[in-house]
């Protein structure tokens, strides 16, 4: 019999040693051998796409906090774009050559606003979605995150 994960989270923060272990647990997820996006005997899932969830935060981004990846289908995301024209979220995409440069994009660009006052970030529930190059119509690495504001 073959079983999915829907959830696997770990509690951590942003040192350079908590980084490489979630950069592992991304790798077990993307091999299969945490059976999230394959089952337990490597079958790939369809409509099935791997998500971060940032929750349970001690303080901001400095202290720690739980990274749940999760399974979620095409209306998980149309739920979260809901949720954006509702004013709970504030969303923002970034786009590169390389997935983890998209990311980076991304990230420093919510860094940036909070330090400047203009993003009031929550601390609740943040999602983030990264989609391979080779997944895009545009040949080109995508990122998404949905911030929790105030």
């Amino acid at each position: 019999m073959a079983y999915i994960l829907k959830e696997i989270t770990v509690r951590t923060n942003t040192t350079t040693e908590e980084i490489r272990r979630i950069e592992q647990l991304w790798q077990d997820v993307n091999t299969g051998k945490l059976p999230i996006i394959f089952d337990s005997k490597n079958n790939f899932q369809q409509g099935i796409s791997p998500i971060s969830k940032y929750s349970n935060y001690e303080s901001d981004e400095n202290g720690n906090y739980d990274l749940s990846i999760l399974g979620v289908n095409s209306s998980f995301f149309e739920k979260l774009e809901n949720e954006v024209k509702k004013g709970k979220y504030k969303k923002y995409e970034s786009t590169d050559n390389n997935m983890i440069l998209s990311a980076k994009t991304a990230w420093k660009t919510v860094w940036k606003e909070q330090k400047e006052g203009t993003l009031n970030r929550a601390f609740k529930t943040d999602y983030e979605s990264t989609v391979p190059a080779k997944y895009t119509k545009d040949g080109k690495a995508h990122c998404y995150l949905y911030i929790s504001i105030k």
